[in-house]
């Protein structure tokens, strides 16, 4: 079984946002990541940048696939990760701790949206 974390809040397109005041960090899940296998490759948007709840930011690609990112909520992008430039296969090794963008939320309400854990578990297993 995947890692899923509490307290963050999941897309049923396996991105997550994790929610530190008025910023959020947006990155793929484990379940994700499993799915995708070894990531060579993180495509991500420029600093500034602004996404509405579910529009395409950029994409993951690994060896065996490539898969859109979605934001799941309203953002402005405050900052990228910048060490998924040379090394994107950090996100293999722990997707929550390698965060693919900083964001400010410009609809917090949109978090009401996603699932919590216990519902992201669910959806995995179906």
């Amino acid at each position: 079984m995947a890692k899923v974390i509490e307290g963050l809040y999941y897309a049923e397109s396996h991105e997550y946002v994790k929610v530190e005041g008025d910023v959020a960090y947006i990155g793929i899940t484990d379940y994700a990541q499993h799915a995708l296998g070894n990531v060579v490759y993180v495509d991500m948007p420029e600093a500034d940048d602004e996404f509405e709840a579910e529009e395409g930011f950029g994409a993951v690609e690994s060896v065996k696939a490539a898969s859109d990112l979605n934001a799941p909520v309203s953002c402005k992008v405050l900052e990228v990760n910048e060490a998924l430039e040379d090394q994107p296969e950090l996100i293999n090794q722990d997707p929550y701790a390698n965060w693919i963008l900083k964001v400010e939320l410009t609809n917090k309400s949109e978090l009401d949206d996603l699932m919590d854990a216990k519902s992201y578990e669910e959806f995995c297993t179906k």
